[in-house]
């Protein structure tokens, strides 16, 4: 139970790393006259992914769930990938990503790195996905993986369409930038 705690607070810290990158991003954005829009969903999405990380350790410990090696490596792969998922797309769009809804007016949509293939285009969500079940997961939290899946769920219904709308209205659609 201890390793799962580590691994769990080692994802915590990767949050607290994100946050620092999001509020050195904020300023850059600002910076260059952006708008933040969809500030309503941001609490709940703060809750839930703080909530994702209690619950874990939480579960496994209440529930005294077994630690299964043939689902821990596979969870812990996947977990790895979307990690490396999610700092792909943070590198690619640089100064513009968030963890906010934050666009600068005029700027062309990133269509490099992972934001190259048309057919996804919100590619650090599918870490957030990932991640949210494989972390429960590694350590057999199914409840937690539940949970949070079907909250995270309707919670991205809500971020993605204010993010589209966003984007459509700030991207400048004659350009591309890659990252």
């Amino acid at each position: 139970m201890i390793w799962y705690g580590l691994l769990v607070a080692a994802v915590a810290a990767e949050r607290v790393a994100e946050l620092v990158v999001a509020r050195r991003n904020e300023r850059w954005s600002t910076a260059r006259g952006a708008t933040e829009t969809g500030q309503g969903h941001y609490p709940a999405m703060v809750a839930l992914h703080t909530g994702l990380l209690i619950a874990c350790p939480a579960e496994v410990w209440l529930a005294d769930s077994p630690f299964v090696p043939a689902l821990a490596w596979p969870m812990l792969t996947m977990l790895t990938g979307a990690q490396a998922l999610r700092w792909w797309c943070i590198h690619t769009l640089g100064p513009r990503w968030n963890t906010r809804v934050i666009v600068v007016p005029g700027m062309a949509l990133v269509t490099g790195g992972p934001y190259r293939w048309r057919w996804l285009r919100h590619p650090n969500y599918v870490a957030v996905v990932a991640e949210g079940v494989a972390l429960p997961m590694v350590h057999t939290a199914w409840i937690t993986a539940t949970v949070f899946t079907v909250l995270n769920a309707a919670l991205l219904a809500v971020r993605i369409r204010c993010e589209n709308r966003a984007l459509t209205t700030a991207a400048t659609p004659t350009t591309t930038a890659s990252a």
